[in-house]
Parts: structure tokens; sequence; C-alpha cells
């Protein structure tokens, strides 16, 4: 088996992990000052956070880089109107409002996490062809 825990470079981890927490329903698994595990409902490996510069990891060390630059987190989901509702009451600026895409046939938005990445929220689907 192969599993793949995302981890993003963050200023604040535990603003960012509440943000997260508030907005996707995330639960905390593992928390402190320079790391974090959010997890689903059922305890699956969402997001890690971890805090820029710490742990020498070659690609954290550098906080004044463009952090979305050649990424995009893309969460497909069955509670995409309650995440954009959270967004809202959140007074979160959406980038790009709800819109069907043209490739998955799947409606879509994309908003800012508070380091700037670009995250994209879909319809649950599953990949096929």
């Amino acid at each position: 088996m192969t599993k793949l825990d995302p981890i993003i470079a963050v200023r604040d981890i535990k603003a960012t992990s509440k943000w997260y927490q508030k907005i996707f329903g995330f639960r905390n698994n593992h928390g402190g000052d320079h790391f974090s595990v959010l997890v689903s409902d059922d305890d699956e490996i969402i997001l890690c956070l971890h805090k820029w510069e710490e742990h020498n990891h070659p690609t954290m060390t550098n906080p004044s880089i463009t952090p979305e630059n050649g990424l995009l987190l893309y969460f497909r989901t069955e509670n995409m109107n309650n995440i954009y509702q959270n967004l809202l009451k959140a007074g979160c600026a959406i980038e790009e409002d709800i819109h069907l895409n043209k490739n998955s046939l799947r409606k879509e938005f994309s908003f800012r996490d508070p380091d700037g990445y670009l995250l994209t929220v879909t319809e649950f689907h599953k990949y096929e062809g």
C-alpha cells in the first residue's frame, strides 16, 4: 500500500491549522509549534502543515518564495457547499466562484489559504479512464 501525506510550509502552524479546521471541518491529529497533521472524520490524513525554516528541509527553508508556484491543492468532497458557506462566513475572498469545470464536468470554486496557497474545491467524483 502507498499513501501520500502532502505537506505544505506555513508561517503560523496553530493559526493555519485552526483555519483549515474551521473551513473544512478537519481535526488536528498531531499538533505543535512546528508540525500539524490534519485528518478527516474517518482519520484519513488530508494535509500536513510544517513551519517554514524548521528541520532543514531543503524546500522549506525560504519563506520569501512564492508558495503556490507549481502547486494546487485540489479537494474532491461531498461537502462542497458547506465549505463554500464556511468561507463566506469567515470573510475569505473567493478567487474563482462556483462554476462548471469543462474538463471534469463537475462544479468547483477556488480560493487561497492564509499562506497564499491556491485551493480548489470540487464535487466529489472518481477519476475515470
